[in-house]
């Protein structure tokens, strides 16, 4: 049985208002849209919470608890919603690159979306952390392809293909995959990975990032970093966890899992920073008079 897709929360969520024709146009606005107002975030497996990759958990975290996630989820969502306006669309593996030496030989723990328009396809990906696409690219080899935010290009083919972001003046590969189509069991198995192994970055270390129009924030442990376009990057260290719980909440428009849940992970993280948070000030006692 078809699971039901909400089509009227993902377009409050995101801001979506337009034309819903399955064209470029309609891909390159929710393509904009989404990484501007959903997070990517690991909270769940940070704090050894299941990541289910079902519509219906989706949905609800996602949307109605107005939380954000990881690539599986925030791929598979957007996949859902591209299907129910009637996109062909598929769902891709990728071998991670950025900032792993070992990614040519590893796993592939990454998902992104091949979209077919008018006999041309688009790569789709918003779900990459801090350097998550905010368009969709046409799968061409060698062309430089402007996005709201950096400059890519993808290199290769026939079979594999490497997308390359321009950092600066450098061209820096993100992750490598072909346009294999894979399934939602596919995809379980890495998540399971992902979200529940020790040795999962994501179990490891709190990232958090979100890319509104004209920069990109990112939130790895307690280091806050704004990368606005055309200036230096801008970092701030939290100190508290009232800080850092405030951050998630206003800067990525998180609602953060419960106090009792969360607080002591973060507090754990502000202590390997090196910081010890402030114990709550103990209640006042009231005397007889």
């Amino acid at each position: 049985m078809r699971q039901k897709v909400n089509l009227n929360a993902y377009f409050e969520r995101i801001g979506f208002a337009g034309s819903i024709a399955p064209t470029l146009a309609t891909l390159e606005l929710l393509h904009a849209l989404h990484p501007a107002a959903i997070a990517f975030e690991n909270l769940n497996p940070l704090l050894g919470l299941p990541v289910r990759l079902d519509l219906a958990s989706l949905q609800t975290k996602l949307l109605t608890e107005r939380r954000g996630g990881y690539c599986y989820e925030h791929n598979l969502l957007l996949m859902a919603m591209l299907g129910e306006l009637d996109f062909t669309v598929r769902g891709l593996a990728a071998r991670v690159l950025w900032n792993n030496p070992d990614g040519s030989d590893g796993p592939a723990h990454h998902m992104l979306l091949a979209v077919d328009i008018n006999s041309s396809t688009y790569i789709a990906d918003v779900g990459f952390g801090g350097l998550s696409l905010t368009a969709p690219l046409k799968l061409k080899a060698d062309a430089e392809q402007n996005t709201p935010h950096e400059t890519f290009r993808l290199t290769g083919g026939d079979p594999e293909w490497v997308l390359e972001a321009k950092l600066g003046e450098e061209w820096q590969p993100l992750y490598a995959f072909n346009t294999t189509e894979k399934s939602l069991n596919d995809f379980e198995a890495s998540n399971s990975f992902l979200s529940s192994d020790p040795a999962s970055p994501f179990r490891q270390e709190l990232r958090v990032a979100l890319a509104p129009s004209g920069k990109r924030l990112m939130l790895k442990n307690n280091r806050l970093t704004t990368h606005a376009e055309g200036e230096e990057p801008v970092q701030r260290e939290l100190t508290s966890v009232a800080e850092m719980r405030e951050v998630l909440s206003t800067s990525f428009g998180i609602t953060p899992p419960p106090s009792d849940i969360l607080d002591p992970k973060l507090a754990e993280i502000l202590a390997a920073a090196g910081i010890v948070p402030e114990a709550p000030e103990p209640a006042s006692e009231e005397t007889e008079g």
